[in-house]
């Protein structure tokens, strides 16, 4: 049996990670341009389970303010037009066989507000996959402790740099937000 130990810097890289994703979903929130980005955290309902867009369907950019979505397979042009509906993005996409086209609106307030709301959602799943870590370093620590393996005051020492981790995250995370956030409101 493979003994189990604590690993700070493992428990920081996957609250990295966290804050990666975020970046990159954000990344995808586009001021009124096209982007590829847009349409990466969208899943589809494709064959019994949930796949990413760009699993069954090539993604262009023909134009500045269009985009094309060419489903692969004809039988998943309906889910995957409903899940483009269903992503809460904004988006009216128009069908024409296999291929989706879809116009990026033009930013008037109330799009920036639910590109803001948008942006805050990815945010909040990030800060709770991050508490997740946390709440595993933590669990870990106390059963090391519990099991003898390491003293009290080491776990200790060891919470203590895990909610630090996690606070420096949850910072990057709030950081990224409001820098985001920004850029919608004033572009």
């Amino acid at each position: 049996m493979a003994t189990v130990t604590f690993d700070l810097n493992d428990i920081k890289r996957r609250m990295s990670a966290g804050v990666d994703v975020l970046k990159k979903d954000l990344s995808g929130l586009r001021t009124g341009r096209a982007s590829l980005n847009l349409l990466e955290p969208i899943t589809v309902e494709a064959y019994g389970g949930r796949s990413h867009l760009k699993e069954v369907a090539g993604i262009s950019v023909p134009e500045p303010r269009m985009l094309q979505v060419s489903v692969y397979d004809r039988g998943l042009v309906v889910a995957v037009e409903k899940a483009i509906r269903d992503a809460n993005l904004g988006l009216n996409p128009q069908t024409e066989g296999s291929t989706i086209r879809i116009k990026i609106p033009e930013l008037t307030q109330d799009r920036r507000k639910e590109l803001v709301k948008a942006a805050h959602k990815y945010a909040e799943d990030q800060r709770v996959a991050v508490r997740h870590v946390r709440r595993d370093g933590m669990e870990l620590l106390k059963k090391l402790e519990k099991d003898g393996k390491i003293p009290l005051d080491q776990a200790k020492r060891d919470e203590v740099l895990v909610q630090k981790a996690t606070d420096e995250s949850i910072g990057e995370i709030d950081k990224a937000l409001a820098s985001k956030e920004k850029e919608i409101m004033t572009v």
